[in-house]
This record gives structure tokens, sequence and C-alpha cells, in this order.
């Protein structure tokens, strides 16, 4: 019998990277992704942020030539294509199913104020309750942005959309959503398990607007005769999976249960952990919204994932490189970070310089050095601060999050950016008291085996992730245990100065 194929899509800000993974073997067996060059990103306004929703079509279909001719797969021997995105974007598009205007997209923070006023005008309990979040600066405040300063195009709106939706409707011809991503856009009721109609009221927001609802893994749509020309597909491929780019994250890392956490560590960081129970942090530090596997309330499993985001995160690491150790790679940076002692001899820093911090309660406190010695502390002492400072601030998230109920035990990461550093790594694993296991897999392969869980290749996640390489895992130092609690601790008393 022929090989089988899945194709995963992860639709990016930079970029649109697809990828083929064998059915049978779980193995990827081609990727590629477009542009190479960092897509661009239209800001008419300080704090804006767009990008035409067509471009990240174009980009799909450059990426999936390219996997196509390298694999030499063809497109009958497809199975099922999934969707991974960039979460909260707004894509608004009219009764002929063509954007509006472009996608505002999940950088831009216009519509903060939006957020803010409903959350004190709704009320903190009302909001939370239901929502699980303060509405914030995510796709419906965005939305009440456009009506008030777009009345004429929002009159012509006949739905809106997610960017992995917009792609989906592109690749099939029709409009659908998830219940996850209804949450991750604040428009989804927990409380009523329904799409949040007093948020569409508050705001003015015509309910019509959203676009029906699909189970995550599930037959969503079929790509239609039109896209199967457009694309280079098979008309009728089932597409079958969608998600935010953070919960499919935790998907390609087998994170699917209560307790489990997936990380990332790039520009910013994410901690992303699974709750089996309906809960919020009554101060919105932390972002909860349906994972990939919730089912809601009485027809199901309760499944939300809890959403940690430190904005200054390698983006302080590449900062040191740039200013302090200008003349050394990241690895020599490493080696000569590790000839400092654990706590880096009273040496804190605070990693807080990429804008205001949600886990902060949105304070822009910036980054700081504290404790500096001319006469003792050196390069090394400022670059192995700089990764604890960023772990600590990990750390301190993960305390709202285990106040939510969660245990923490395990962090499942990917082998890439910060986590290839053994002091970043070291230093998470001790302060935290949790075991990391890092991983060899990417956000389009997730998506990928998302397809197969959906068309019912695999009868499970087991199943679909039993090939997922496990590279490395590192155990707290207990030998160390009390020099980086110390380390934490004095780091803790710095931040509440």
């Amino acid at each position: 019998m022929a090989a089988k194929y899945l194709l995963g899509f992860d639709v990016g800000s930079s970029s649109v990277k697809a990828s083929l993974v064998n059915a049978d073997s779980g193995e990827c067996v081609a990727s590629a992704f477009f542009p190479e060059k960092e897509a661009p990103i239209l800001s008419v306004k300080a704090g804006w942020a767009e990008q035409d929703p067509e471009s990240w079509c174009e980009y799909a279909k450059l990426a999936l030539q390219k996997v196509m001719a390298v694999s030499g797969v063809k497109s009958d021997e497809i199975a099922a294509i999934g969707i991974s995105y960039q979460m909260h974007g707004l894509v608004c598009v009219d009764k002929d199913l063509k954007p509006l205007r472009p996608s505002i997209i999940w950088c831009d923070s216009r519509a903060v104020p939006y957020g803010e006023k409903a959350f004190a005008e709704l009320g903190a309990d009302r909001c939370l309750s239901h929502l699980l979040n303060s509405p914030g600066n995510f796709t419906a405040a965005k939305l009440a942005w456009v009506r008030d300063n777009e009345p004429e195009l929002f009159s012509r709106i006949y739905k809106v959309m997610l960017p992995g939706d917009y792609l989906s409707m592109r690749l099939s011809g029709e409009v659908n959503t998830t219940v996850s991503g209804l949450s991750e856009g604040m428009f989804w009721d927990f409380k009523e398990n329904c799409v949040a109609q007093f948020l569409l009221d508050y705001y003015g927001i015509p309910a019509s607007f959203i676009p029906a609802v699909v189970p995550t893994f599930s037959r969503q749509c079929v790509v239609s005769e039109q896209a199967a020309r457009e694309f280079g597909l098979k008309a009728g491929t089932p597409i079958c999976y969608r998600a935010g780019d953070q919960p499919n994250n935790a998907l390609s890392l087998n994170v699917f249960n209560p307790g489990e956490i997936a990380s990332t560590a790039g520009t910013s960081g994410v901690v992303y952990g699974v709750l089996g129970d309906v809960n919020y942090d009554p101060k919105s530090r932390v972002n909860t919204f349906a994972h990939v596997n919730h089912v809601p309330s009485g027809m199901g499993d309760t499944r939300l994932g809890v959403l940690l985001c430190i904005n200054g995160t390698g983006i302080l690491n590449a900062w040191m490189h740039r200013n302090v150790a200008f003349d050394m790679s990241y690895a020599e940076m490493n080696n000569l970070a590790a000839q400092a002692p654990v706590g880096s001899d009273g040496l804190t820093i605070l990693p807080f310089g990429n804008g205001a911090e949600r886990v902060l309660e949105n304070r822009e406190t910036g980054c700081s050095i504290h404790g500096l010695n001319f006469n003792n502390h050196s390069r090394a002492h400022l670059l192995r601060a700089s990764q604890e400072g960023i772990v600590f601030s990990f750390c301190y998230g993960m305390e709202i999050m285990q106040q939510m109920g969660m245990n923490i035990k395990t962090i499942h990461a990917g082998q890439a950016n910060m986590f290839l550093s053994p002091i970043f790594r070291d230093t998470l694993a001790s302060v935290s008291g949790a075991t990391i296991e890092l991983y060899e897999t990417d956000g389009s392969v997730g998506a990928a085996k998302g397809a197969g869980m959906g068309c019912g290749f695999y009868k499970n996640h087991d199943e679909a992730f039993a090939s997922l390489k496990r590279l490395q895992v590192i155990e707290p130092d207990a030998v160390s245990a009390q020099a980086y609690a110390e380390a934490y601790a004095r780091w803790k008393a710095v931040l509440a100065l």
C-alpha cells in the first residue's frame, strides 16, 4: 500500500512553514518556509501592526511548492491537512469572503483601552468568571476598535476570523472556527459554554459575525476545486485540525494532560500548562484559553491552557550578545557565563526591558541591574545573571500557575533558542524543581500530526507522537539547590522594591 502523508502549515508573523510527515513512521520528510527573510509588518502608527491576509496564502503556496518538489510526494498521497497560526489576529471579510482591511495581528496594541474599559465597566468578576481573562488586547477588542474607527468598513463585515481560520477558508471556501480559537479572541463564554454574547452586546458586535464552530480534531472542511488548482493540492483533501501557535506548540510536545507544561524561549518566552479545572488568575497575570483537547463542560474533559508570557527573554540575551559579548558566539557566551557561580555573586538582573509585562499586571518596569560591584563582577557575572533573571521571571509566573492548581513536575521544550544554554536549563530545573525534557519538533510538524488525529489515522495523541524524539533530560541540581533558592529569593526581593 502506498505511503500516506500529513501536511502541516504554521502561519507565523515572520513566515509560513509547511511540513510533510509520513503518517506511518511519524517522520518529517520535508519542510520549508517562506519568505526566507522576515515577512513585513505594516505599522502605519506607533503601536500598530498589520499584515495582508493574502500574503499568508502566498507564503503557504510557495512553501508548499518547495516541500512537494523536495519530497517527491504527490498531492493525492496527502491524507489530511492541519493548520497552526499566530494567535489573536483579526481578519474581516465581506460576503464574497474578501478581506476588507489588513489583519490587525497579535502584537498590535491599539485596542488596549477597549479591553481595559470593558473590564472596568463589565466588572472583573464577570469577565474573569466567564472569559477567564480580562478582555485585554485580544481579537474582540480589536474588532471593537474597527467598529468605532472604521464604521463604514464595519458595516460591510460578513464574518471575522483568526489567521488560521482565514487560511482554512482560502483552502476550502468554507468559514468556520473552533472553541479554542474563539477563547483566544475572548469570544467564548466558559460559564455558559457558548459564544460570549454579553461581550458582543457590550461592544456592539453582531453575533452573525462569528463563524460556525467545528471540533479542533475533525473533518472541518475539504480543499475546494479552485484551491486545489491554486495551491497544487487534490480537491477533497480534508482539513482536520487547527490551533493557535502556543496550544499547537504544546500539542507538538505531546502536552495534553493536567500538570503537563510546554515552554518556548525565543525573543519572548512562554510557559504553557494544562489545567483540568475551569480556573483563572484573579489578577489576570496569566491567560487561560481552551486547549486543543478541551471539551465544553458536561460533554467531556476540561482541558485549559494557562499561558504565561515573558516579553524580556531571548531579547535580553541577544542584547548582552550585541553590547557585552559582541566578540564571541552564543556558545562561547554560555561557557564564559559558567565561570560565574550560581547566583552570580549577588548580581541580580530584572529582564523586563521589552515592554509592559502581563505577569507584572501590565507594568513596564524596564530591565535593571542590581548589586553590581566594580571590584568583584565581570562579564561572566553579567551574562550569568541575565540568564538567571530570565529563568526567575519564568518561575515567578509558574508560581501563579501553581496557585491556580497546577502541579508542575515536567517541562517539555524544543531544543532551540534559550534551551540550548546549559545555564538556562539547569537554573530552570533547579529553581522550579521540575524535570526538563527536550524534544525535536516544530509547529508545522505538530499541525500535521494534529491532522492525523483529526482524520482518525491516529487513535490518540500517544500514537500520534510515538515517534517524538526526546533528546535530553535535565534534572534539578540537588547539590546547588540552596544557592539557587537564595538567588531566586534575592531576585524576588529586588522585584518587590
